[in-house]
């Protein structure tokens, strides 16, 4: 039987790194990747420690232009065969875009949607030849509306919700399945490095932890189920966006990201 390894981008905390630990102890082998070469060290010990599985590391900023090539040489140079892609690497920014920096924007479009789109161009052909693989991108609620104060991000997150949902059609009776993870407020270090930790999104909305998440973006991974809505409130996400008049949807999104 061929080995095969699950790559998880943005491993190193949060979501993605509770993701690596659910795929080891389902018995997973690991490419585990993000910027923090010290935090994937650690994480592969722990692993390697707790479960019969072998993890490689490659530590990498999926920003830059030609990382997403760098991660797939490095899979090939060490023979590994990605039969689950995790495409969660991903960050955030906070406050009006005319004010904003445009380097932390470029590089949230960059990480966010060009990089999550190269890897799966990459690693997909063969992924299809094994007849039986995962792709899971981690989208966000974000996804559904537009986004005030964080325009950017929720556009980059309509962007991996709808490539998503196309790419999972392409690929019908392939034995590749496609799910794209819309959680909402999630504890992690997002919140602090998008500078929105005093955004009433955090206070107003619950908070799910990272393992939850997580262990439900697996669950309907395995399922194959193509949009995955964590959370019984945020599930009605979708449904009233398309109830009310977009100028309305936009406000209220914009209320709830103010801070406090």
């Amino acid at each position: 039987m061929q080995t095969t390894t699950a790559l998880v981008t943005g491993a190193s905390s949060g979501i993605g790194m509770e993701l690596a630990r659910i795929l080891a102890r389902e018995g997973h082998n690991l490419l585990i990747t993000a910027r923090r070469e010290d935090r994937l060290s650690h994480l592969k010990k722990e692993l390697e420690a707790e479960h019969d599985v072998d993890v490689e590391t490659f530590a990498i900023d999926l920003a830059e232009n030609n990382a997403p090539r760098a991660v797939f040489d490095f899979a090939n140079k060490h023979s590994l065969t990605v039969d689950v892609l995790v495409n969660n690497a991903g960050i955030g920014d906070y406050g009006f875009f005319h004010e904003s920096d445009w380097n932390r924007q470029a590089t949230m479009i960059d990480l966010n949607i060009k990089s999550l789109t190269h890897l799966t161009h990459l690693f997909l052909p063969a992924m299809i030849k094994l007849k039986r693989a995962y792709i899971l991108n981690v989208a966000s609620t974000a996804a559904f509306q537009p986004g005030p104060l964080m325009s950017v991000y929720y556009a980059s997150k309509s962007y991996v919700l709808s490539f998503g949902e196309a790419i999972a059609n392409e690929l019908k009776d392939t034995g590749v399945t496609v799910t794209t993870l819309c959680p909402g407020p999630t504890e992690s270090e997002f919140q602090n490095k998008a500078n929105m930790e005093k955004s009433k999104l955090f206070d107003r909305l619950p908070v799910a932890t990272s393992k939850k998440v997580a262990e439900y973006g697996y669950k309907t991974m395995k399922k194959g189920k193509r949009v995955a809505v964590f959370g019984f409130l945020n599930k009605f996400i979708p449904k009233t966006v398309g109830i009310f008049p977009r100028n309305i949807v936009t406000a209220s999104v914009r209320f709830i990201q103010q801070r406090k």
